[in-house]
């Protein structure tokens, strides 16, 4: 499957604290109930590791304790081939990944770097991500606050890039931010903005969102407050929910569902 026709990848992307994260797995519950007959790979690319939790998996192995053990094997001296290692990464990946359901899959990147660069490791296990990617139909991404960190370690090319702030005018100036460095660093085929946690909708209009194509604006949401104060995860959330209907706005503006 060549993921330049046929894989859909969408990287949610934007400041902490926004939702980024219960929208990250709205996208892939949304998905999942849309197309049945597809295959959905879920990748948290933030080191907090909140994607597990919203979809209600526990993760046992990510991407960085794989890439810490071929960083013991390098630095024990034992430098094996570069297609060893990769075909060594490519099946311990597969072994990271968490069956959700159907058809969803799960893989968790882990915390970033320690000290040292590693960047032939890294490299491998970037190719090895989109090597997996190539099998999936849609990647969701829930990337952590900006993108270089997408780019480094998980993907150089995404089809969607779905930016999410809050109405501060701080979060909207980091998302215009992350949008202009991701023209450079990382290749999308379209982009758009989910403003969530809107305190007062009647105010929607005032929003400054520069040049981005405005997806979604989703109110302040109770239900979705006190289900991530209780740990449950989004298939427990109600369908009537704001975030919930914000989440299918946007990614019906996209063409996805």
């Amino acid at each position: 499957m060549s993921n330049e026709h046929l894989t859909t990848i969408l990287a949610l992307v934007g400041k902490g604290g926004v939702g980024k994260t219960s929208l990250s797995a709205l996208t892939v519950k949304l998905l999942s109930e849309h197309h049945p007959d597809k295959k959905i790979l879920a990748i948290d690319a933030d080191p907090a590791v909140g994607l597990a939790t919203a979809l209600g998996v526990d993760v046992t192995s990510t991407v960085d304790d794989i890439r810490k053990s071929f960083v013991t094997t390098v630095e024990d001296g034992n430098t094996k081939a570069a297609v060893e290692l990769l075909g060594e990464a490519k099946y311990q990946m597969f072994d990271a990944l968490v069956e959700i359901g159907d058809n969803i899959s799960f893989l968790a990147i882990g915390r970033p770097e320690s000290a040292g660069c590693y960047c032939k490791v890294n490299a491998y296990l970037k190719e090895v991500i989109s090597m997996i990617a190539d099998h999936f139909d849609y990647v969701v991404i829930d990337g952590e606050a900006g993108i270089e960190q997408v780019n480094r370690r998980v993907m150089e090319k995404v089809t969607h890039l779905v930016l999410v702030s809050d109405a501060s005018k701080k979060g909207l100036q980091v998302v215009q931010t992350i949008h202009d460095v991701a023209r450079d660093l990382v290749m999308f085929d379209k982009a758009g903005l989910i403003v969530n946690r809107m305190p007062d909708m009647s105010l929607k209009d005032t929003l400054d969102t520069g040049t981005l194509d405005l997806l979604a604006v989703i109110p302040d949401d109770r239900e979705m407050a006190l289900s991530d104060m209780s740990g449950r995860s989004v298939f427990e959330l109600p369908r009537d929910a704001a975030v919930h209907k914000g989440a299918e706005e946007a990614l019906t503006k996209l063409g996805i569902l």
